[in-house]
């Protein structure tokens, strides 16, 4: 599935875990999922941390695992 069928939420990093998983917690309805770095943030290295807002792709499909896109500021 390419990035631009994903459906783009925005979220707020709760936690950090091993493997490079984080756990968001989505502002439209407040559940939380598992989501993982897009390839253009790992190769430029920039950096997530617990509190940091992103924007998180989701597959039509699967609701319950996300690509983190974007970090905003």
């Amino acid at each position: 599935m390419a990035r631009d069928d994903l459906v783009k939420v925005e979220g707020v990093v709760q936690d950090v875990a091993a493997g490079g998983i984080y756990r968001v917690k989505l502002d439209m309805n407040q559940q939380e999922l598992n989501a993982k770095l897009c390839g253009k943030m790992r190769r430029f290295s920039i950096k997530v941390l617990p509190g940091d807002r992103v924007t998180v792709g989701l597959s039509p499909y699967d609701l319950s695992h996300g690509l983190i896109l974007y970090r905003n500021e």
